[in-house]
């Protein structure tokens, strides 16, 4: 254990993933969150005395710094999937990455890994996208040689996609498909981009490459849906939203982000999230992937049993018959 790395939002889903791929890696890490306590449970990815917790917060420079010294590596994983309050798309995708890269580079740090996201485009429509974007430009402007991840919506047992419709489900008999439900995904196992964020972080003909991470298969969203409804054992009716209609839907969940917070009581979509899901989030080829980093993709349906039995009635000891008699 030699070199030293420091994981910005390490103690997240994609976050918990990473660090534990570098602790296999060999490398000692520094995992740099805003609320430390929050985070104690990480150092038991990796051997006594590898893992250390830090606080730092992307907004406080100062604070970058000192998460940064010392360090031979450096990975971002900071952002969010809807605005509330501070957390902002700018003040954290743009503004967060410029700070942690202007950090890096002032510590010394050689190589210097941002996770953006499928679909950053400087001229989308959609903010969230728009701001992945500049992101990638302000951290490129100072770290020529840093490498982006890209990944596709990502899956896992603590995700925010699977868990989040299938609670849905439990309790609502209608799931909404925004736009009839035609959006195109190519879903990433998190396990997989943790193996490929480890690898960035120190392969050599990394340094100034993008990879676009997805999975094996493409899914509509509506299969997506018919998916996690056939594994859960529900039928709920999937009812097509059509665009018009899902921008007022996202103009509610804009509405209860502002009045609740990101509480538990988390809207189905928000108005920045339906223009995203005007466009397909698959790769494009253009750039590399798993697969130049020596990862195999894990099939969707290899891992989706394995959490969302907790949403089956008689959960895990529920075989498959059982499953289907209990689908109402």
């Amino acid at each position: 254990m030699q070199n030293l790395v420091t994981v910005f939002g390490g103690s997240g889903f994609i976050g918990a993933q990473t660090v534990r791929q570098l602790a296999k890696a060999g490398w000692r890490i520094r995992v740099a969150v805003r609320n430390p306590a929050k985070a104690y449970a990480m150092r038991l990815h990796g051997d006594v005395g590898q893992i250390d917790i830090v606080q730092a917060n992307v907004r406080n420079p100062a604070s970058l710094r000192r998460a940064l010294v010392g360090a031979q590596a450096a990975v971002n994983l900071v952002a969010v999937a809807h605005e509330t309050g501070r957390q902002g798309f700018t003040a954290l995708h743009v503004m967060g990455a410029k700070n942690v890269a202007e950090a890096a580079r002032a510590e010394g740090v050689t190589r210097l890994v941002h996770m953006s996201a499928l679909g950053a485009d400087a001229n989308s429509e959609s903010k969230y996208a728009r701001t992945k974007a500049e992101g990638e430009a302000a951290v490129r402007a100072v770290y020529p040689d840093a490498v982006i991840a890209r990944p596709s919506v990502v899956f896992g047992p603590e995700d925010d996609f699977f868990n989040r419709f299938a609670a849905m489900a439990q309790i609502s008999p209608v799931l909404p498909l925004v736009g009839g439900g035609h959006t195109r995904f190519q879903p990433v196992f998190v396990g997989d981009v943790g193996k490929a964020l480890a690898t960035m972080a120190s392969a050599p003909d990394a340094a100034g490459r993008t990879y676009e991470l997805g999975g094996p298969a493409t899914f509509s969203f509506r299969e997506l849906m018919e998916l996690m409804l056939a594994e859960i054992g529900k039928r709920r009716l999937l009812l097509p939203i059509p665009w018009p209609a899902a921008r007022l839907l996202g103009s509610l969940g804009d509405l209860s982000l502002s009045l609740l917070g990101d509480g538990l009581i988390k809207p189905p979509v928000t108005s920045d999230q339906v223009t995203l899901l005007k466009v397909d989030n698959v790769v494009s080829g253009a750039f590399p992937g798993l697969v130049d980093l020596g990862i195999t993709p894990t099939t969707l349906e290899a891992v989706l049993p394995d959490y969302l039995y907790r949403y089956r009635k008689g959960g895990q000891y529920a075989d498959q018959e059982e499953r289907e008699l209990a689908a109402v």
